[in-house]
C-alpha cells in the first residue's frame, strides 16, 4: 500500500510529467491556431482551451469522440504538478525564495485563467446619442421572450434560454396562461419574403411569419459575424392553438397577440443583462489626424446614474481608459451610424486582477533569484581573491 501511494506521489511530482504537459500545451496551441481560420477566436477558445477534451465528430454521424486533452485538463494537471512538487520536493529556504515566488505566481496565473473561463461574461451595449440604457446584450447567446404589454408603466417579461428552444419541446411557465411548443429551431437561419406563386403553404399563420420563409443557414465562426437563430413557435391555450409564429433576431417589428384579456408580444432577441443603473450617451467623439481619415481617438462621454440615486456622474470612456463600475468594465469597442452610435464592450470578470498579480510575483521572483545568485557569485569571487 505504501509503495502504491509512493508511486502515485512520484507521478504527480515528476519533472517528466511537467515536460509532457508543456509539450501537450504547445501542440494544443498550434492546433488551435490553425483551426482559428475555420472556427474563429470564440469557438476556438471553447473547443480547445475551455474544455477538458478536444472533441471530434465523425463525418455524417452524431458520434462525438475525445481526441486530445483540452486546456482545462492540461492546466489542471499542471497545477496539481506544481503544487505537489512544492509540497514534496522543494523546501522553503532563502536561497530558493525567488524560485518559490515565481512558481507561486505561475500557480496563481493558472488559477486566474480557470476562474476567468468559468466566471467571465462578455456582452455589448449599443447606445445612440442622447439614449439611456440599463442593459447590455450578449454577443452569442439568445433568448425567447414573452412580454405582457398590458401594464402601462412596465412589461412583465418571461425569458426562455436558446438552449431550451434547441430541445424542440413544450414550455409551460407558471406566469403564462398558455403553452409554448417549439415546432422547429435553427441555430442559424435566413429569412426571405415568401413567394405565394410557388403555392407552398406558409409555415406560420401569425405575425410576419405568414409573409416570410425561414431557411437553415450554415453556422458561421468568423469573429466579425454572428449566428442569427430562428424558430417556429406555436402557442396553445386551454381551448386550442392560438397561432404559429416565426421568431428571429432579424425581425425588427413587434409581433403581438391578445389572449385572456391581455396583450402579449413574442420575440427572439439577444440575451439581455439588466443593471441596477443606467448609462446615457452624452457625446461620442471620433477624432482623426488633421487632413486625413486615419482614426486618432474614439471616446464616449456617458452619464452613470444608479437606481437608488446615490451615484450620478459623468465619465469619459476612451481607448485604454475603460469605466469600471458595479463589478463590470466598459470598454470603447466601436461606433455606428456616422458617429451617432457608440458600442461599448461590457466585461464581467471578478478575477481580472489575478493575472496582473501573478505576473508581478513571477517577475519579482526572477529578480530576487537572480539577485541572490549574483550576490553568491560576488561573495565567492571576493573570497577567492582574498585567499
Amino acid at each position: 500500500m505504501n509503495d502504491l501511494i509512493r508511486q502515485f506521489r512520484d507521478f504527480f511530482v515528476s519533472l517528466q510529467l511537467t515536460v509532457v504537459l508543456l509539450i501537450l500545451s504547445l501542440i494544443l496551441v498550434f492546433a488551435a491556431t490553425l483551426d482559428q481560420v475555420n472556427l474563429g477566436i470564440w469557438a476556438v477558445q471553447e473547443k480547445y482551451f475551455r474544455s477538458f477534451f478536444v472533441m471530434w465528430r465523425a463525418p455524417g454521424s452524431a458520434v462525438v469522440l475525445p481526441i486530445f486533452p483540452g486546456g482545462y485538463f492540461i492546466g489542471g494537471f499542471l497545477l496539481v504538478n506544481l503544487l505537489a512538487a512544492h509540497l514534496y520536493r522543494f523546501k522553503l529556504t532563502w536561497r530558493k525564495a525567488g524560485i518559490q515566488l515565481a512558481h507561486a505566481g505561475l500557480i496563481l496565473l493558472l488559477i486566474g485563467e480557470l476562474l476567468s473561463g468559468l466566471m467571465q461574461k462578455d456582452s455589448s451595449m449599443r447606445i445612440e446619442n442622447g439614449e439611456t440604457k440599463k442593459y447590455s446584450e450578449s454577443f452569442r447567446e439568445n433568448e425567447l421572450v414573452i412580454l405582457d404589454k398590458t401594464h402601462r408603466d412596465y412589461d412583465e417579461v418571461v425569458a426562455v434560454p436558446e438552449a431550451v428552444l434547441a430541445d424542440k419541446g413544450s414550455i409551460q411557465h407558471p406566469k403564462l396562461p398558455f403553452q409554448i411548443r417549439v415546432k422547429e429551431y435553427y441555430p442559424n437561419a435566413s429569412l426571405t419574403m415568401r413567394d405565394p406563386a410557388l403555392g407552398a403553404a406558409a409555415a406560420a399563420n401569425s405575425g410576419i411569419g405568414a409573409r416570410v420563409t425561414m431557411l437553415p443557414a450554415p453556422l458561421t465562426y468568423k469573429q466579425d459575424e454572428r449566428n442569427l437563430p430562428g424558430a417556429l413557435i406555436e402557442i396553445t391555450g386551454p381551448q386550442g392553438p392560438l397561432g404559429t409564429w416565426i421568431v428571429s433576431p432579424q425581425i425588427g417589428m413587434p409581433q403581438t397577440f391578445s389572449f385572456d384579456g391581455r396583450t402579449w408580444e413574442i420575440a427572439l432577441r439577444f440575451t439581455r443583462y439588466y443593471k441596477p443603473y443606467t448609462l446615457t450617451l452624452l457625446k461620442f467623439s471620433h477624432d482623426k489626424y488633421p487632413g486625413t481619415e486615419i482614426p486618432k481617438n474614439f471616446s464616449s462621454r456617458v452619464r452613470v446614474k444608479s437606481d437608488d440615486g446615490k451615484d450620478d456622474r459623468e465619465v469619459l470612456i476612451f481607448m485604454n481608459n475603460p469605466l469600471r463600475y458595479g463589478g463590470l468594465t466598459f470598454y470603447q469597442a466601436g461606433f455606428e451610424s456616422n458617429d451617432r452610435v457608440t458600442i461599448l464592450q461590457v466585461v464581467r470578470n471578478p478575477s481580472w486582477q489575478l493575472p496582473y498579480v501573478a505576473c508581478i510575483m513571477m517577475g519579482l521572483g526572477l529578480v530576487i533569484q537572480f539577485s541572490l545568485t549574483l550576490a553568491g557569485f560576488i561573495r565567492k569571487r571576493s573570497a577567492a581573491h582574498a585567499a
